[in-house]
């Protein structure tokens, strides 16, 4: 019933790791980690510790994870309402074609979602004469690596691709519509919870989601709703929840930029409350950081300011902040897309798959040169990482900025208009009625009233 000791010192020596990146006193833990004998007591009174550690002399960082702390670290100056008007028509509209694109962007990247290079995809991609990409890859495409495609690949290669197949991006973006709609703006995390538990296969979650699921249906054998307290919350995003920086929060911020186009601020709230249920420091900030771009995205004068906009809600102290402004600057430097990809991984290399801070460098990269939604997400697949989840934010950053009618329809011709998801009770199966409903979310928040986040937990 309960991880083996194995499970239990391989998560704590990742969590080291974590601390050790987030500026915590970590000297010495791992030898102390090994001395300690095979006790579940002795091993998780030592996981308590850990959630306690003091930060290093002269870190220089400020990263809370608390509402109230995060945003006394927001840009003193940044837009606290709409920043445009827009209409309700034009919203609607712009919400179905960046919910689109997000498909479109997940779909395209997915054969390939094993955190390749740029240089990795176009020596593969180059023999087959699909680089640069322009269309969904082939099966020898997603063969063509050394370390071989992703095991979903068979439902998103050209030769099968008949139907939008099943990923978390998705999932997750759908949750969140599902939350506003049941909910209302001032849903909480343990209504959201409960809809993970009742709907989200563990299987079909990673990191810190699948690692909250299982600590709440542990705590709910073997019958009992799921209810715990906040402080039981904190506590499980606290304590032995390896990669709580990763970007399982920042895939799941979508719905939110939907629901609030034109206004960062609320969406940027909406996706704090999400994020906080799983992720710490940079993984809420990713989150923050996605859902105030897609909400900038519909109303932005041009594709930097997006980016101009959404840095202003994160913590200005804060890790993600310093490398994501400057790979605001390195993009604005560039001439071309390649030059601003070269400035940014030649800086953040090290940050790969799921580790955020390139990946939202290159999401700044692919907005400044796209050229229309198709084109976009095609760019920010061929920058390799996380190549399916940041193909589908690009996507919906990309829908929310040109708006309807700059998608070609040979992108979702391949569908057939249908939608496939491993949400248990989830009965939609049509893509277009799917884009249809999600793009009544900003009425809906609206004729709800406004979010007061001091009193939501």
């Amino acid at each position: 019933m309960f991880p083996s000791f194995l499970q239990l010192r391989s998560h704590l020596e990742a969590i080291i790791k974590d601390k050790t990146r987030q500026g915590h006193e970590t000297g010495g833990l791992s030898a102390r980690l090994d001395d300690l004998p095979d006790s579940f007591d002795g091993l998780y009174a030592f996981a308590l510790a850990l959630a306690g550690l003091p930060l290093r002399d002269g870190w220089e960082y400020v990263e809370p994870n608390d509402w109230p702390g995060i945003r006394a670290e927001l840009h003193p100056g940044r837009p606290l309402g709409a920043i445009r008007p827009i209409t309700a028509p034009e919203a609607r509209e712009r919400v179905q074609a960046a919910f689109l694109g997000s498909v479109v962007g997940c779909m395209l990247g997915k054969p390939i979602e094993i955190n390749p290079t740029l240089d990795e995809i176009e020596a593969a991609l180059t023999p087959l004469g699909e680089w640069p990409i322009n269309d969904y890859l082939t099966e020898a495409a997603a063969h063509n690596f050394p370390r071989g495609p992703h095991p979903d690949w068979r439902d998103t290669v050209r030769e099968s691709l008949r139907l939008v197949a099943p990923d978390d991006d998705i999932n997750y973006t759908l949750l969140g519509m599902l939350a506003l709609e049941e909910h209302g703006p001032n849903f909480t995390r343990q209504q959201l919870l409960r809809s993970w538990f009742k709907m989200l296969p563990s299987g079909f979650t990673w990191g810190p989601e699948r690692a909250t699921l299982a600590k709440v249906t542990l705590s709910s054998l073997p019958f009992a709703e799921p209810d715990p307290s906040d402080e039981t919350l904190e506590e499980w995003a606290s304590v032995l929840n390896p990669h709580d920086e990763f970007c399982g929060a920042l895939i799941r911020a979508d719905a939110y930029g939907y629901a609030y186009p034109g206004e960062p601020e609320r969406a940027a709230e909406l996706a704090w409350r999400d994020s906080s249920l799983t992720h710490r420091r940079t993984g809420i900030y990713g989150a923050m950081f996605a859902a105030a771009a897609i909400s900038a995205a519909f109303t932005a004068k041009n594709p930097l300011e997006i980016f101009e906009i959404a840095i202003q809600f994160v913590p200005q102290r804060s890790r993600f902040y310093a490398i994501v402004s400057d790979s605001l600057l390195q993009v604005r430097a560039s001439k071309t897309w390649r030059e601003g990809y070269d400035r940014i991984h030649g800086r953040y290399r090290q940050y790969s798959h799921c580790h955020v801070y390139q990946e939202c460098g290159t999401l700044i990269n692919t907005l400044a040169f796209a050229q229309n939604v198709g084109h976009g997400v095609c760019l920010q697949v061929m920058q390799g990482n996380d190549t399916d989840s940041f193909g589908a934010t690009a996507g919906s950053i990309l829908g929310a900025y040109f708006g309807p009618g700059r998608l070609e329809a040979r992108w979702l011709e391949p569908f057939s208009d249908e939608v496939n998801t491993r949400l248990a009770g989830f009965r939609e199966r049509s893509l277009s009625r799917l884009a249809e409903r999600i793009s009544l979310l900003p009425a809906l928040v609206k004729q709800a009233g406004t979010t007061q986040l001091e009193g939501v937990k």
